[in-house]
């Protein structure tokens, strides 16, 4: 009887990696990038930088970091996660002696992942508070208000340079002399918006510093467990679960961001408001912040060096174009967070109109503008529950698209430390992980969760990855080599991306001097951690700088562990810890004799092929196990040998 004749599909419907998974197709896997990418940093932030740095001027160095900085790490975490299809920790087969950057990728991932859930719980309060006929934070008639609320239209106050007292007069400069004026400019009572007391005073209760957390509020609790179960229920089965969410999570999104900018653009004050966040302001690029700011901002927008990229490629098909992938993502997410300016300042501008006061004074960024500015513009608006909920389920799709991966890099990494015990029982680890996160995430829930936060957002992924980006460009550039990493793209692409020289250069030497180059001004330009007036005290900072290092330590210690672990001199033993083992390459056989990787005994055979069962066939006893004409001298429990050709451009992220 001849051989059956085995035909290799690349309609995506079979996973080439039957134990792992695969992305069902290119185009999850391309919105699940920019669903992790794309995040509330491009709501709450980028608009505020832009504007604060130079307006349209900014985004000149924006691109110029995008190009040298943000798309080279990308490019090289998607072709090194995708190469090996390995989880952070288990891909440092290419140099063991720097595992402990996946330690501290996940480690960071984790740390993040457990704030990151409270600002959805934060946004979930403020969708169900949506679903009313008037929205709480409307006006100052509640019990939560107090005498700094701002009861009265301040417009014609202000026009005239005067300003509102807590009873609704309006006291005028030349009324009052120099020294009673520089008080009442300088008094919080009439600083306070409707909005702004709802949410320090109702949401959070907000009490005093850090060194009073005070009680948990339970409200806020039941929506910090609403959202991890969500977030479990969604990727309870993996990249499948997840290549269907994002679909909604990924595009929705667009759809409210375009809803908005055509309400705003209706808004009186809209125009003003836009001009202020585009005029260039050519000066400022001289100025080392402004470039920065652009780099820091590129850097955790498109979010490398966590471990999730590295996680999400390594689901990807072998010959996947990531190449491809990373030019989309990477302009995809920076025109999102231009795109998104338009929206927040023609909204800014109607604060402005509305309240008489200079779009400088309303424009903020993070929490102010997300829970303070934004709801009390669409507090003004006609039928404003339907904004206030669009608003805040956008919120929400953002950040789960962002939360979706931080969780699936600590799972993924769990498991693939343990494939043999855990791969079945994933959804077990998940459960585990999701409940650890949502104790560790109670202590934000506090009356003083807010400064938590606070410090927890300064700390955990600013100078650890910067840190880390560094060390794994000097890893995968100079001790793994860049030659030899261009070759294994080559192998994957079909081709080498374009162009050669351009990224031999950028990984070796341009990409880590910026990276170092953004670490020293960060030192230098370094503050005291604030929250409005309050101004962290010296040991919270130290508690920053713990929770900081806490990622990086993971380094030298599994440096030292894996030193200790291997015999003979200490020279030797380095010398070999930083070479490639066995292991390391492709994860698939088929696809390890396209590369110079030594062959290894996998549990696939024949390899992930679509519709084929080696156990429904009888092969004769003297089947060839020729392959390219050559006699297969290894032993039969590797499986049937098939020299299978393959198709680089035909599995492509597009």
């Amino acid at each position: 009887m001849a051989p059956p004749r085995i035909v290799i599909s690349d309609n995506g419907k079979v996973d080439e990696n039957k134990e792992r998974g695969n992305w069902s197709n290119g185009i999850e896997f391309i919105l699940s990038c920019l669903s992790y990418a794309v995040g509330l940093g491009n709501i709450w932030r980028f608009p505020y930088l832009c504007y604060r740095n130079g307006g349209g001027a900014f985004l000149i160095p924006y691109t110029i970091v995008l190009i040298f900085m943000g798309l080279p790490l990308f490019f090289l975490e998607l072709a090194f996660g995708q190469f090996a299809s390995e989880g952070p920790i288990t891909i440092w087969k290419i140099a063991p002696l720097f595992q402990g950057l996946g330690y501290a990728m996940v480690l960071m991932s984790f740390l993040v992942g457990i704030y990151y859930n409270m600002i959805l719980a934060w946004s979930l309060f403020y969708l169900f508070s949506s679903f009313t006929s008037q929205l709480p934070w409307s006006s100052c008639e509640n019990w939560w208000n107090t005498n700094a609320c701002r009861r009265f239209d301040t417009k014609n106050c202000t026009t005239h340079n005067g300003t509102v007292l807590a009873n609704g007069t309006c006291i005028l400069r030349q009324m009052v002399s120099s020294e009673e004026w520089s008080v009442l400019s300088n008094s919080t009572d009439n600083t306070k918006m409707a909005s702004d007391e709802y949410f320090h005073n109702f949401v959070l209760d907000l009490t005093e510093g850090l060194h009073d957390l005070g009680s948990i509020k339970w409200q806020l609790a039941l929506c910090l467990l609403a959202c991890w179960v969500l977030i479990f229920f969604c990727l309870v089965r993996g990249v499948k679960t997840i290549g269907k969410v994002v679909y909604f999570t990924a595009l929705f999104p667009y759809v409210v961001l375009v809803i908005l900018l055509i309400r705003g653009a209706t808004l009186d004050g809209a125009y003003d408001g836009v001009m202020f966040y585009l005029t260039p302001e050519w000066h400022r690029l001289k100025e080392a912040k402004v470039w920065v700011d652009a780099a820091m901002q590129i850097f955790f927008s498109l979010s490398p060096c966590w471990g999730g990229l590295i996680t999400l490629a390594s689901y990807n098909r072998f010959h996947n174009n990531c190449f491809r992938d990373s030019i989309v993502i990477t302009f995809g997410n920076c025109a999102t967070s231009f795109f998104a300016g338009f929206v927040i300042f023609s909204i800014v501008g109607f604060m402005s109109h509305e309240l008489g006061v200079p779009v400088s004074e309303v424009a903020a960024q993070g929490a102010g503008l997300a829970f303070v500015a934004y709801p009390e513009a669409v507090a003004r608006l006609p039928v404003s529950p339907l904004w206030s909920f669009l608003f805040f389920f956008m919120l929400m799709t953002l950040g789960m698209g962002t939360q979706f991966t931080l969780i699936e890099t600590v799972v993924t990494t769990i498991v693939d430390t343990w494939p043999h015990r855990l791969r079945r029982n994933k959804h077990y680890v998940l459960l585990i992980c999701c409940i650890t996160m949502f104790l560790c995430g109670l202590v934000i829930c506090t009356e003083g969760g807010m400064y938590v936060l606070q410090l927890l957002d300064n700390y955990c992924a600013s100078f650890s990855a910067l840190l880390i980006a560094i060390i794994e460009l000097v890893v995968i550039g100079w001790i793994y080599g860049i030659d030899r990493f261009l070759e294994d793209i080559k192998v994957m692409l079909g081709q080498y991306p374009f162009h050669y020289q351009y990224w031999r250069s950028i990984w070796k030497v341009v990409t880590p001097l910026s990276i170092v180059g953004v670490l020293v001004f960060s030192w230098i330009d370094l503050h005291p951690t604030e929250y409005g007036s309050y101004v962290y005290p010296d040991w919270a900072t130290a508690v920053g700088w713990i929770v900081s290092m806490f990622s990086v330590s993971a380094i030298p210690i599994v440096a030292c562990i894996q030193i200790s672990k291997t015999e003979g001199p200490v020279g030797k033993r380095i010398k070999m810890l930083i070479q490639p083992t066995e292991d390391w390459g492709p994860k698939l056989q088929m696809h390890r004799m396209e590369t110079r990787s030594p062959k290894h005994t996998d549990s696939q055979v024949p390899l992930a092929l679509p519709n084929y069962d080696p156990d429904s066939f009888d092969f004769p006893d003297d089947l060839s196990k020729e392959v390219d004409g050559q006699q297969d001298d290894t032993s039969d429990s590797e499986g049937l040998k098939l020299n299978i050709p393959t198709y680089p451009n035909h599995e492509t992220g597009l």
